[in-house]
């Protein structure tokens, strides 16, 4: 083992047993209601606290999947943070008040809440399975340098990082990821300043005078390509009213206010790590050039160009990443799971049983992560939009049915959530699996979440049969003219249009307008009769005048 490993293995260890030490203290605080504290941390949070912790959810993730990214495709994978930041600024400014006048926890609670304990429990399971794929993609990025570093194989190096992660995420819950992430910040703050000491040493000067030269295709803003970087925003935009672990940390604050400001203040902090990540990745290509592993070539530059101490604080910062992101996805996948499960099997468990199912639930998810880890090692961001495809493809319907639309069945929530999750899997099982060369050209993402949204629609439609009326919302008939129109402009601007990855997002795009007009236009029969009288054939005039 080099000295950087020894160094990286000892603080990695002293830090988390100070985590783990912490934590236990802090488990053992009084509390009025500890199934609550447990889950939203009695919702005594403050604006900065809720600030590191959205930072450290989101920073961490996105820094490293920058940093590998940009080592294969240079600066454009800059998109990848700016498309997460505005899922951030999203949810702060359309979500944090609305869902905490629900009380709700999870998003698989807001699903069993409204279409019962049989959706709960899909939803759930769903839920828990993907968080671990979440949580891999920076558990890989500590278990990399781990193998760089020491004789560890990579896969007995992802099982040190996950039961390190499962030691600390055992002890007090939401409680003790407030803690983790502000201690994770502090860590970020070394990492960035070792990291920029590392570009301003000799070969970091060198490699990054040689990027224009040796590798100019890394300065091309698109090079990661259209259909990808489009993948991106759709799945963070659509990823806003599903982003389960931000809402369990935005809403553990003392008011809305409070967690709003704090996601707003995060994803000011979040800018310069996804910078620093994306010039780092390109330094590494230039100073590490072979191989197709960003997050291997990374420790073997900084092992260039800083002494081992040094190089071994960066990675303790990159440890803290893994935590930041892992540790709350962990904890959130396992309260899907504990609780929203247990729940839905079990109607009159106690709060306590809640909690140790949540527990037991931590234990299974962390073996989930290491079975992921060990299937697939490169391409760690692949994971997390395998994770959204499947988890997005499965709830967006049913989330965006229980806000706005009363008309939606149990059955239709079900049959929607397999329905989506199964045509994601389908898809990427199609396009073998590939990162970026896709069945069709269509990012799974897209298949998944267009049949969970139509399925929902048409189920719900069936079996409301003629309970149902129609009211001439002008909205609605505008929606549904959409819906009309669009396939066809998608037809025929295919030449240009397919190239640029916009027939996914187009066929999504569709659908969301259909579902858009039947919650705006369909109701049921007393309720449309009592308070518009307006009645399906009524809509015909009102669509004709909306199309002229």
């Amino acid at each position: 083992m080099s000295a950087v490993g020894l160094w990286t293995l000892g603080l990695a260890a002293a830090y988390t047993a100070f985590l783990v030490l912490a934590n236990r203290r802090l488990a053992r605080r009084p509390a009025e209601d500890r199934a609550a504290s447990f889950f939203v941390g009695g919702r005594r949070f403050s604006a900065w606290t809720v600030t590191f912790c959205i930072t450290g959810l989101f920073s961490g993730s996105s820094f490293i999947s920058v940093l590998e990214l940009s080592y294969l495709t240079g600066v454009s994978a800059l998109w990848y943070g700016v498309a997460e930041t505005v899922q951030i600024l999203l949810i702060a400014l359309l979500l944090v008040k609305p869902l905490r006048k629900r009380l709700v926890v999870t998003v698989t609670g807001i699903i069993g809440d409204r279409f019962g304990r049989a959706a709960k429990l899909v939803a759930g399971t769903i839920t828990a399975i993907t968080f671990p794929m979440w949580s891999v993609a920076t558990t890989i990025a500590f278990a990399s340098a781990l193998h760089v570093f020491t004789d560890l194989s990579l896969p007995l190096s992802v099982t040190v990082t996950a039961v390190l992660l499962l030691a600390f995420l055992s002890a007090g819950g939401m409680q003790s990821v407030g803690f983790n992430q502000t201690m994770n910040c502090l860590l970020f703050a070394v990492m960035a300043v070792v990291g920029v000491s590392a570009l301003l040493s000799a070969p970091g000067r060198a490699a990054l005078a040689e990027l224009p030269v040796q590798r100019p295709d890394l300065l091309d803003p698109l090079a990661t390509g259209p259909a990808l970087i489009l993948a991106w925003f759709g799945t963070f935009l659509v990823n806003v009213p599903l982003a389960q672990a931000a809402f369990q940390m935005s809403l553990s604050a003392r008011s809305p206010e409070e967690g709003q400001r704090g996601m707003v203040r995060a994803a000011a902090l979040g800018a310069p790590f996804i910078v620093l990540g994306a010039i780092i990745g390109c330094a590494a290509a230039i100073a590490v050039p072979s191989g197709d592993r960003g997050l291997e070539a990374v420790p073997r530059f900084l092992a260039e160009a800083l002494p081992a101490p040094l190089v071994a604080l960066f990675f303790l910062g990159i440890w803290a990443c893994a935590l930041g992101w892992a540790g709350p996805c962990q904890f959130s996948g396992a309260t899907s799971l504990g609780r929203d499960v247990g729940s839905a099997l079990r109607p009159n468990a106690t709060p306590e049983q809640l909690v140790r199912w949540t527990r037991w639930s931590l234990v299974a998810l962390t073996a989930l992560m290491i079975l992921f880890a060990v299937l697939r090692t490169e391409q760690s961001a692949w994971w997390n939009i395998l994770a959204w495809t499947l988890r997005n493809g499965a709830t967006l319907a049913p989330v965006l049915a229980a806000f706005a639309w009363p008309l939606a069945t149990r059955t239709a929530a079900g049959t929607s959530m397999i329905a989506g999750f199964g045509a994601g899997l389908a898809w990427y099982q199609l396009s073998d699996w590939s990162v970026s060369d896709f069945h069709l050209g269509v990012h799974p993402v897209w298949v998944g979440m267009s049949v969970n949204v139509i399925v929902l629609v048409l189920v719900t439609l069936v079996q409301a049969g003629s309970r149902t009326a129609w009211r001439a919302d002008r909205g609605g008939v505008l929606a549904l003219v959409g819906a009309l129109i669009l396939p066809v402009v998608t037809a025929l601007g295919a030449p240009v249009l397919h190239p640029l990855g916009l027939t996914g997002p187009a066929v999504l795009a569709t659908t969301v307008l259909v579902l858009v007009a039947a919650v705006r236009c369909v109701h049921h029969g007393g309720d449309a009769a009592g308070r518009r009288g307006t009645r399906c054939e009524d809509l015909r005039p009102a669509a004709r005048a909306a199309t002229l």
